[in-house]
């Protein structure tokens, strides 16, 4: 309710009211009116102090970033940093959408969940349940074991390189890798990098195939069963599965590296928006922006597509042998490698910490990106970069420190 109609309301009362009951209800709106004013000052001195901690990060004529932070359920602030391009030099702002590398990851595990719900898919089917032409090794790898990252496919990149060698140049940023190709890659070998379930260890291959398990299992393409499932309950109107030659990305923020740390380098950047792994879709193919993934928070935080039980295995860590944990802070931004001391399906996990959060990080070909929920707290935080010299974890915890409560 606005203060002004609160106010008006009242006044009505108080005309027919005692002098007794008139004398504590003008109590009462004294009260009222000075939290009120309270809450709006301290939300714009939150405002302006983090404004102030990122404006020196980029300038009006290169690349940037936008950040998110919510608190309650509220966005208190989201505001854009430097321009998309620097063709347009257009500004950045919380409706720009980046690639979120594999900040993706999350949305993929959620595809596998909804097929889960809907009885089309089980955590422990094995991938040659699903795809029977996968050699001989896939029959351990189980679903969850891909989800958690504990299923020990070889790295799609390190077959690329392989192969590559032996036969030169293939694949470019002008002619990507598939996801078919992808899997065809992973059907060539006799085996992978560990049993399934005795380590854990990152795996953007594991994520390729849980996008084709998905079209597999839908019989409708990734992107598409994203967007009816996700994207469009939720009102998530400019994210997509980036196709290049089949969809375009509006509002679409382009990828920058800096050229180098030697001064006469210092505040220049080229554009490498692409490379020759960029079209892979499962693994980090999602374009998104600040307003889109606000309402994926909530969507989270109200139980709109799982229920919390059904949702529970996605923050539930990965069961690992002793001395598998080790493994996990050493494949994170240094940044945030305290905040990883689990895994769950698409989520690091830190459930230990004074402050519970779940969070996930994308790092690709000019982009840098993040996601921090602090569950307990009501506080989430999003940063989303398009260049590679800024640190989007140290970003995204600088914006939670200015609201989590101090223990």
């Amino acid at each position: 309710m606005k203060l002004a109609d609160t106010l008006s309301k009242c006044v009505h009362a108080q005309a027919h009211a005692t002098k007794s009951q008139r004398l504590t209800s003008f109590a009462v709106i004294l009260l009222f009116v000075a939290s009120t004013c309270f809450a709006q000052s301290t939300s714009k001195d939150l405002a302006k102090q983090l404004d102030n901690a990122f404006s020196g990060l980029a300038s009006n004529a290169s690349p940037g970033f936008a950040v998110l932070l919510k608190q309650d359920r509220k966005v208190v602030f989201a505001k854009g940093y430097g321009v998309r391009d620097l063709r347009t030099k257009t500004a950045i702002d919380a409706q720009t959408n980046f690639r979120l590398a594999s900040f993706t990851k999350q949305f993929t595990a959620m595809a596998i969940m909804l097929l889960v719900h809907d009885g089309k898919l089980r955590y422990d089917q094995t991938l040659t349940e699903i795809l029977p032409e996968f050699p001989a090794y896939g029959k351990t790898v189980t679903v969850r074991n891909l989800l958690n990252h504990t299923g020990g496919l070889p790295d799609y990149e390190d077959l690329m390189d392989a192969v590559e060698k032996t036969k030169g140049p293939i694949w470019s940023p002008e002619k990507q890798i598939q996801d078919a190709e992808v899997l065809q890659l992973l059907e060539k070998e006799s085996g992978g990098k560990f049993a399934p379930g005795t380590k854990w260890e990152y795996s953007n291959s594991g994520y390729v195939v849980l996008g084709m398990i998905v079209a597999k299992v839908s019989g409708k393409p990734f992107g598409d069963f994203l967007h009816g499932r996700i994207f469009a309950p939720l009102k998530m109107d400019h994210t997509l599965v980036f196709e290049k030659g089949k969809n375009e990305v509006a509002n679409r923020a382009f990828g920058h590296i800096g050229l180098g740390s030697h001064l006469e380098h210092i505040g220049f950047f080229d554009e490498t928006d692409q490379s020759s792994t960029s079209a892979t879709q499962g693994d980090g193919g999602i374009y998104s922006n600040l307003e889109d993934l606000s309402k994926w928070d909530d969507a989270l935080r109200n139980h709109t597509l799982l229920s919390e039980k059904e949702f529970a295995p996605a923050i539930s860590p990965a069961k690992l042998p002793p001395g598998a944990e080790a493994k996990l802070a050493e494949d994170v931004p240094e940044s945030v490698r305290g905040s990883a001391s689990a895994y769950g399906f698409g989520w690091f996990l830190n459930l230990q910490d004074a402050h519970p959060l779940m969070w996930h990080y994308g790092d690709t070909m000019g982009f840098k990106t993040a996601i921090f929920r602090y569950t307990r707290d009501n506080v989430t935080v999003i940063v989303l970069c398009n260049r590679t010299d800024l640190d989007q974890g140290a970003l995204a915890l600088k914006a939670a420190q200015r609201v989590l409560p101090h223990r």
